[in-house]
């Protein structure tokens, strides 16, 4: 196998994971509150990433930086793991998918030229919300989709800022941005009545898979895998995220997706591989 194999494959497993957290975090809230899950995944993935990828040194130009991203991924997951109480895992993975759809459209507002892509790729995921967000008319609106929306808009913020910060070492911003979730949840959490939870097998599990797996490893193998790999391909893999959450929620939680919710799910999922490829935009590191 070429390298460029090889990190094609890796970023396809990075790209397994991350959606098949959503199923992971939905199971595992059963076991803890948001806040508390937050609290404990991002603590210890922000203590593995700055052992594992800055080595212990942090430079102080990220700092300020890591911060800012911080609120944004900080309130993006907020947001979507409290929504994920509220709907389904597989609708929670299509509803994030659509921040790499706003990326293009928020760098519009900073002086970049809408591309005709870009725009068919708003189009189409405009029309999967209102499938996914409105299935059965307004009064139908579950709040868990809305909360997920917000997350989603979070993200593509989250997303834009990672660019804008670009000429900074991402090996230092990432576990910066990635302990202040975990340490913000963890402030949060006292005086929300503390850390919620009850130590089960699933809960450890959840913890396992998004902490080392999805975040301390997937950044690790990213960083290599990205140097080796055209950005089209990369962004090509990275969209089959929820099409992956779909499948895991299927197999383990046996949801279904209905008609209106699986069209609106196809749409999305068209409009991230219109925005991804053909108008450039960067998909996030982190999603599920």
């Amino acid at each position: 196998m070429t390298r460029r194999t090889k990190a094609e494959a890796l970023l396809l497993l990075i790209t397994l994971i991350w959606g098949s957290t959503f199923v992971v975090v939905k199971g595992a809230l059963s076991d803890a509150t948001p806040l508390a899950f937050i609290a404990l995944r991002f603590s210890l993935a922000g203590a593995l990433l700055l052992a594992l990828v800055a080595r212990g040194r942090l430079g102080r130009e990220t700092l300020g930086p890591g911060l800012v991203l911080g609120v944004f991924l900080g309130a993006g997951y907020l947001c979507q793991t409290t929504g994920l109480l509220y709907t389904t895992a597989s609708k929670s993975a299509f509803i994030t998918g659509f921040s790499v759809i706003l990326v293009p459209v928020i760098l519009v507002f900073r002086g970049a030229p809408l591309r005709p892509a870009a725009a068919v790729g708003a189009g189409l995921g405009l029309a999967g919300l209102y499938f996914l967000v409105v299935p059965g008319g307004l009064q139908g609106v579950n709040r868990g989709d809305l909360l997920t929306l917000i997350a989603s808009v979070s993200f593509a913020f989250h997303i834009v800022l990672v660019g804008h910060y670009a000429h900074l070492s991402f090996l230092h911003l990432v576990p910066v941005q990635v302990f202040l979730v975990g340490l913000v949840a963890l402030s949060a959490s006292q005086f929300a009545g503390g850390l919620e939870m009850r130590w089960s097998t699933r809960l450890v599990v959840a913890l396992a898979i998004t902490s080392v797996l999805a975040t301390a490893f997937a950044f690790t193998a990213q960083s290599w895998a990205q140097r080796y790999t055209p950005p089209a391909h990369t962004a090509l893999i990275f969209a089959l995220e929820p099409l992956f959450a779909a499948i895991a929620s299927r197999l383990v939680a046996n949801e279904r997706l209905g008609g209106k919710v699986l069209l609106g799910s196809v749409l999305i999922l068209s409009g991230m591989v219109v925005s991804e490829i053909w108008a450039g935009a960067a998909p996030s590191a982190i999603e599920g």
